[in-house]
């Protein structure tokens, strides 16, 4: 499924922005993917971290380090921000964002995940706290990306599932 929309940023310049259902890296062909984010399930919940430097609520994310795979960014990611161990983990969609200075794109994630010790601090002192909510409360009280996001959290629900069956086969 392929979603055109736009977004406000920070600035308050509207940007077009196409989402696109993806199954794996190869359908990003020779996309040069910026940013990774990850919407986790810790059980039935859904884990959110808030952003105080930025001022908003976001799954677990950033960028993509020199040398890493997208699949290598969401495990350190989600690790950093939440100090949560990466289960399983598969790809949602990319998101592409028309900025006046190119396009930026940036892969969704759908993770199941474990706690690996309390949470302390992230290192970029970016996050500062940790939620985990149910998925139903995602969008009317933490994030509200429309259409796209919409379509993300479904997707991302319909991929815990399967995930899921995978893991209890595995035992």
């Amino acid at each position: 499924m392929k979603i055109k929309s736009t977004l406000t940023n920070r600035s308050g310049k509207v940007l077009d922005v196409v989402y696109e259902d993806i199954d794996n890296e190869f359908d990003l062909k020779d996309k040069k993917i910026r940013g990774v984010h990850g919407y986790c399930f810790c059980g039935d919940k859904l884990v959110v971290v808030y952003a105080e430097k930025k001022g908003y609520w976001t799954p677990p994310g950033g960028g993509v380090e020199l040398g890493e795979t997208i699949g290598m960014a969401i495990m350190r990611e989600i690790k950093e921000e939440t100090n949560m161990r990466v289960i399983s983990q598969k790809i949602i969609g990319c998101q592409d964002i028309f900025e006046p200075q190119g396009i930026v794109s940036q892969v969704r994630f759908a993770c199941i995940v474990e706690p690996d010790g309390p949470f302390l601090t992230d290192p970029d002192g970016d996050i500062t706290e940790i939620k985990l909510i149910k998925p139903d409360e995602y969008v009317k009280r933490y994030l509200d990306w429309g259409e796209i996001g919409d379509r993300i959290l479904a997707r991302a629900l319909e991929l815990k599932i399967q995930m899921e069956v995978e893991l209890n086969h595995t035992k």
